[in-house]
């Protein structure tokens, strides 16, 4: 039987944890002080981590800007792939916008990361634009995609988190 996954704001006492995942998640993995200023400093930034009893397993960040979410960082631990983590995370972080008043979520994807695009699809996220050159350690483009929140697309957001996927 797998364990309880349970959602918790991030703090300091995490950030061991949430690095090892980033370095085996991420070619140019963001910083402890990048994570300490997000949880810390930074007024728009919230970051939630998924818990399995004490392990970090996944991890998302994002901004909350006006009526805007951007999701800055999401990643889960190699064993905890492909069993709904990243699904669980993205659609608490939905969830939550949508209960906050907030009706767009944005994010930034490699073209060639297949999961990443079906988890995002999954959730209704559709691809608006390219930013070309963007990530810098490849020179590979970005795409852009978005997800309106609120109205046709809220019982499914809120479906998806009370089903615990």
């Amino acid at each position: 039987m797998e364990p309880k996954l349970i959602a918790a704001p991030m703090v300091e006492g995490d950030l061991g944890q949430v690095l090892d995942i980033e370095r085996v998640s991420f070619v140019t993995p963001w910083t402890r002080a990048a994570f300490s200023y997000e949880i810390e400093q930074n007024k728009v930034a919230r970051c939630t981590t998924m818990r399995a009893s004490r392990v970090v397993v996944g991890y998302l960040c994002l901004w909350e800007i006006g009526h805007e979410i951007h999701i800055t960082n999401l990643a889960v631990h190699p064993e905890w792939r492909r069993r709904g983590v990243g699904h669980r995370l993205l659609a608490l972080a939905m969830a939550d916008g949508i209960a906050r008043g907030v009706t767009l979520a944005f994010l930034e994807v490699r073209p060639s990361n297949a999961r990443a695009l079906a988890l995002y699809e999954s959730l209704g996220f559709q691809v608006i634009g390219r930013r070309s050159g963007y990530y810098f350690d490849t020179g590979e483009d970005a795409l852009v995609m978005e997800a309106r929140l609120g109205g046709d697309t809220a019982p499914a957001v809120a479906g998806n988190r009370s089903a615990g996927s």
